[in-house]
Protein backbone atom coordinates (compact mmCIF):
# COMPACT_ATOMS: atom_id res chain seq x y z
CA UNK A 1 0.00 0.00 0.00
CA UNK A 2 1.27 3.33 -0.80
CA UNK A 3 1.32 5.89 2.12
CA UNK A 4 -0.18 8.60 -0.43
CA UNK A 5 -2.81 6.57 -0.89
CA UNK A 6 -3.45 5.78 2.83
CA UNK A 7 -3.09 9.70 3.74
CA UNK A 8 -5.79 10.49 1.24
CA UNK A 9 -8.12 7.41 2.02
CA UNK A 10 -9.96 9.42 4.51
CA UNK A 11 -9.09 7.31 7.54
CA UNK A 12 -6.87 10.17 9.08
CA UNK A 13 -10.00 12.18 9.24
CA UNK A 14 -12.22 9.46 10.34
CA UNK A 15 -9.19 9.34 12.93
CA UNK A 16 -9.38 12.49 14.17
CA UNK A 17 -13.40 12.84 14.36
CA UNK A 18 -13.80 9.68 16.30
CA UNK A 19 -15.18 7.71 14.17
CA UNK A 20 -12.76 5.18 12.91
CA UNK A 21 -13.07 1.63 14.09
CA UNK A 22 -10.96 0.01 16.59
CA UNK A 23 -9.16 -2.07 14.27
CA UNK A 24 -8.67 1.13 11.74
CA UNK A 25 -7.22 3.11 14.72
CA UNK A 26 -4.59 0.20 15.52
CA UNK A 27 -3.57 -0.17 11.90
CA UNK A 28 -2.94 4.22 12.27
CA UNK A 29 -1.08 4.33 14.88
CA UNK A 30 1.14 1.69 13.81
CA UNK A 31 1.95 2.70 10.35
CA UNK A 32 1.96 6.30 12.13
CA UNK A 33 4.82 5.15 13.78
CA UNK A 34 6.78 3.29 11.03
CA UNK A 35 5.94 6.49 8.74
CA UNK A 36 6.63 9.74 9.70
CA UNK A 37 4.82 11.03 6.48
CA UNK A 38 1.22 9.62 8.20
CA UNK A 39 2.47 11.65 11.57
CA UNK A 40 3.12 15.41 9.82
CA UNK A 41 -0.09 14.46 7.99
CA UNK A 42 -2.31 13.77 11.06
CA UNK A 43 -0.73 16.92 12.79
CA UNK A 44 -1.85 18.89 9.45
CA UNK A 45 -4.91 17.80 9.89
CA UNK A 46 -5.28 18.01 13.59
CA UNK A 47 -4.07 21.81 13.13
CA UNK A 48 -6.72 22.36 10.31
CA UNK A 49 -9.97 20.69 12.09
CA UNK A 50 -8.77 22.80 15.20
CA UNK A 51 -8.85 26.09 13.01
CA UNK A 52 -12.32 25.36 11.54
CA UNK A 53 -13.85 24.67 14.98
CA UNK A 54 -12.00 28.63 15.71
CA UNK A 55 -13.81 29.80 12.52
CA UNK A 56 -17.13 27.97 13.24
CA UNK A 57 -17.43 29.09 16.78
CA UNK A 58 -20.08 30.88 18.58
CA UNK A 59 -19.68 33.71 20.91
CA UNK A 60 -22.05 33.57 23.92
CA UNK A 61 -23.75 36.55 24.78
CA UNK A 62 -22.37 39.33 27.06
CA UNK A 63 -24.09 38.43 30.23
CA UNK A 64 -23.87 34.67 29.91
CA UNK A 65 -21.66 34.83 32.34
CA UNK A 66 -23.10 36.77 34.59
CA UNK A 67 -26.07 34.54 34.72
CA UNK A 68 -23.64 31.46 35.24
CA UNK A 69 -21.79 33.81 38.05
CA UNK A 70 -25.17 34.82 40.24
CA UNK A 71 -26.26 31.16 39.50
CA UNK A 72 -22.99 29.24 41.63
CA UNK A 73 -23.29 32.53 43.85
CA UNK A 74 -26.99 31.16 44.71
CA UNK A 75 -25.84 27.20 45.05
CA UNK A 76 -22.94 29.27 47.19
CA UNK A 77 -25.74 30.66 49.77
CA UNK A 78 -27.17 27.31 50.57
CA UNK A 79 -26.48 25.91 53.96
CA UNK A 80 -24.55 23.63 54.96
CA UNK A 81 -26.93 20.39 55.99
CA UNK A 82 -23.60 18.82 57.29
CA UNK A 83 -23.05 21.12 59.99
CA UNK A 84 -26.88 20.67 61.01
CA UNK A 85 -26.95 18.61 64.22
CA UNK A 86 -28.97 15.38 63.79
CA UNK A 87 -31.00 14.25 66.97
CA UNK A 88 -30.41 10.24 67.47
CA UNK A 89 -32.88 8.65 69.32
CA UNK A 90 -31.94 6.79 72.47
CA UNK A 91 -31.07 3.04 71.57
CA UNK A 92 -34.27 0.46 72.73
CA UNK A 93 -34.11 -2.09 74.18
CA UNK A 94 -34.47 -5.99 72.95
CA UNK A 95 -38.27 -6.83 72.80
CA UNK A 96 -39.55 -2.75 72.68
CA UNK A 97 -40.90 -1.69 69.35
CA UNK A 98 -42.30 1.77 68.25
CA UNK A 99 -46.24 1.90 68.62
CA UNK A 100 -46.16 4.69 65.72
CA UNK A 101 -47.10 3.52 62.12
CA UNK A 102 -45.39 6.16 60.45
CA UNK A 103 -42.00 4.60 60.06
CA UNK A 104 -40.84 1.14 58.94
CA UNK A 105 -38.65 -0.26 61.92
CA UNK A 106 -34.72 -1.34 60.41
CA UNK A 107 -32.74 -2.96 63.05
CA UNK A 108 -28.69 -2.28 62.32
CA UNK A 109 -27.75 -5.39 64.03
CA UNK A 110 -30.14 -7.82 61.74
CA UNK A 111 -30.22 -7.87 58.06
CA UNK A 112 -34.12 -8.36 58.28
CA UNK A 113 -36.29 -5.15 58.10
CA UNK A 114 -39.67 -5.19 59.70
CA UNK A 115 -43.06 -3.96 58.24
CA UNK A 116 -46.12 -3.93 59.81
CA UNK A 117 -48.48 -6.39 59.82
CA UNK A 118 -50.96 -4.84 57.73
CA UNK A 119 -48.76 -4.59 54.52
CA UNK A 120 -47.74 -8.31 55.06
CA UNK A 121 -51.39 -9.15 55.06
CA UNK A 122 -51.90 -6.30 52.14
CA UNK A 123 -49.48 -8.26 50.13
CA UNK A 124 -51.25 -11.76 50.91
CA UNK A 125 -54.55 -10.26 49.21
CA UNK A 126 -52.72 -9.08 46.78
CA UNK A 127 -51.02 -12.18 45.90
CA UNK A 128 -54.12 -14.62 46.69
CA UNK A 129 -56.33 -11.96 44.16
CA UNK A 130 -53.64 -12.33 41.25
CA UNK A 131 -54.16 -15.85 41.41
CA UNK A 132 -57.32 -15.45 41.30
CA UNK A 133 -57.36 -13.32 37.97
CA UNK A 134 -54.73 -16.16 36.52
CA UNK A 135 -57.03 -18.88 36.88
CA UNK A 136 -59.93 -16.86 35.70
CA UNK A 137 -57.90 -15.82 32.47
CA UNK A 138 -56.96 -19.52 32.02
CA UNK A 139 -60.26 -20.24 32.24
CA UNK A 140 -61.97 -17.78 29.69
CA UNK A 141 -59.04 -18.68 27.48
CA UNK A 142 -60.31 -22.21 27.33
CA UNK A 143 -63.99 -21.34 26.74
CA UNK A 144 -63.13 -19.18 23.79
CA UNK A 145 -61.34 -21.64 22.28
CA UNK A 146 -63.86 -24.33 22.96
CA UNK A 147 -66.41 -21.94 21.51
CA UNK A 148 -64.27 -20.72 18.47
CA UNK A 149 -63.71 -24.50 17.78
CA UNK A 150 -68.07 -24.88 18.13
CA UNK A 151 -68.75 -22.11 15.62
CA UNK A 152 -66.48 -23.39 13.04
CA UNK A 153 -67.84 -26.94 13.22
CA UNK A 154 -71.45 -25.59 13.08
CA UNK A 155 -69.80 -23.20 9.65
CA UNK A 156 -69.42 -26.62 8.29
CA UNK A 157 -72.49 -28.32 8.57
CA UNK A 158 -74.55 -24.89 7.41
CA UNK A 159 -71.97 -25.37 4.39
CA UNK A 160 -72.62 -28.89 4.05
CA UNK A 161 -76.94 -28.06 4.57
CA UNK A 162 -76.97 -25.23 2.27
CA UNK A 163 -74.88 -27.65 -0.44
CA UNK A 164 -77.82 -30.45 0.00
CA UNK A 165 -80.54 -27.31 -0.28
CA UNK A 166 -79.38 -27.16 -3.78
CA UNK A 167 -78.56 -30.40 -5.11
CA UNK A 168 -81.87 -31.25 -4.15
CA UNK A 169 -83.51 -28.26 -5.76
CA UNK A 170 -81.50 -29.66 -9.05
CA UNK A 171 -83.47 -32.21 -9.19
CA UNK A 172 -87.01 -31.16 -9.00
Amino acid sequence: MKINEYIESGILEAYVLGAASEAEARELLYLKAKHPEIQDALVDLEIDMERIAENMAIIPPADTWLKIESQLNELAEIPDFESIPIRRQPERKGGEHRKSGQFIDVDASSSHMRVHKIWRWLFIGVFILGKIFLGFAIYFYLENRQLKQEVLKLKTQLERYERQEVDHSDFR
